[in-house]
């Protein structure tokens, strides 16, 4: 199946959801997985290396010695899929020079952020005994993905997760202004993207309208706090509980339409409201199946195993509940 991460959440941008790994990479032990940081140590080193070379062409050359050579299997995937070259590396630390300099501090706290991580993957192998978990690496690209997969596993653009109350903002488009995010949000997302890579939903005509969708992200952020005790989209739940009872007349008009452009990956267009509302009302119906079930492994299953949207969204039993204010 195709695999993709996908987000433009406000924080967890341009990943991918992923449907599972293959073969012989099946891991189902926590205690196995290899939380990858050399790349970003090594980014570092080609970024000192490169930061007093005014010839574009030799700081290329560095970064292509120093850091995409030296490279991790995440690293090859993440050039493959988002970075592309050294040279465009390089243009986009030329077009950002202040950003890409401040970022530093925040990138390398994530080699101290092991334990949380492989912790929140013990608690899903609890509750869901037939997880697999894939390795995961933390690279430094160009501001164009939070997250992806690869053959290699969970790919997390570290870069993108740079922000502070002191972040320089004015190289920075609009899009990235509204998605970047803060480095502790870091083991919440790796937390996300691993449900999405436990995941198994077919390609059903309603998978495909903005329910489907809608489940396939709200779930994830159902699971990884359960597994985290962190939601990475902590602002959508404050907005949602004085907002639920107009969120559901609006969302019941579009559930069944194949157009997600006003509730999901919508950073940039939503003006009125917060974006990717639709993480929200999937979240709502997942943890609405979550706490009636008597089961909740089985319950667990069925989250990640959803075969027929509609079938699932009534069985939760979620919609009289929208007088609760979404608490």
């Amino acid at each position: 199946m195709k695999r993709t991460i996908a987000h433009t959440i406000s924080i967890l941008f341009i990943s991918t959801i992923s449907f599972g790994q293959s073969g012989s990479q099946l891991n189902h032990d926590p205690a196995h997985v290899k939380f990858v940081t050399s790349d970003i140590g090594n980014f570092w080193r080609a970024y000192d290396l490169a930061a007093n070379e005014t010839d574009k062409s030799k700081r290329i050359a560095i970064f292509q010695a120093e850091y995409l050579d030296k490279g991790s299997p995440g690293l090859k995937d993440f050039v493959r899929l988002r970075i592309k070259s050294a040279a465009n590396l390089v243009s986009a630390i030329d077009r950002m020079p202040k950003y890409y300099a401040s970022i530093r501090p925040q990138t390398l706290q994530v080699q101290r952020m092991e334990k949380r991580m492989r912790s929140a993957f013990e608690k899903f192998k609890l509750i869901y005994p037939d997880a697999v978990f894939p390795d995961v690496y933390f690279l430094i690209g160009v501001t164009s993905s939070g997250g992806t997969t690869g053959p290699s596993g969970l790919l997390i653009g570290t870069e993108m997760y740079g922000k502070t109350p002191k972040t320089p903002m004015d190289e920075l488009s609009d899009w990235l202004r509204m998605v970047l995010s803060t480095v502790d949000n870091v083991p919440a997302i790796v937390a996300h993207e691993s449900c999405h890579y436990n995941q198994h939903y077919n390609s059903a005509p309603d998978q495909r309208h903005l329910l489907g969708k809608s489940l396939q992200e709200g779930s994830c952020d159902t699971i990884g706090e359960l597994i985290s005790g962190r939601n990475i989209n902590e602002h959508l739940k404050v907005y949602g509980k004085t907002h639920v009872a107009e969120i559901w007349r609006d969302f019941e008009v579009d559930m069944y339409k194949p157009d997600f452009s006003k509730w999901v990956y919508n950073a940039v267009t939503a003006k009125d409201r917060p974006a990717d509302l639709g993480y929200y009302v999937g979240y709502l119906i997942t943890r609405a199946y979550y706490r009636k079930a008597k089961d909740k492994r089985q319950a667990i299953h069925d989250i990640l195993n959803i075969q027929d949207a509609r079938a699932f969204y009534e069985a939760s039993g979620v919609r009289p509940a929208a007088s609760e204010k979404g608490k």
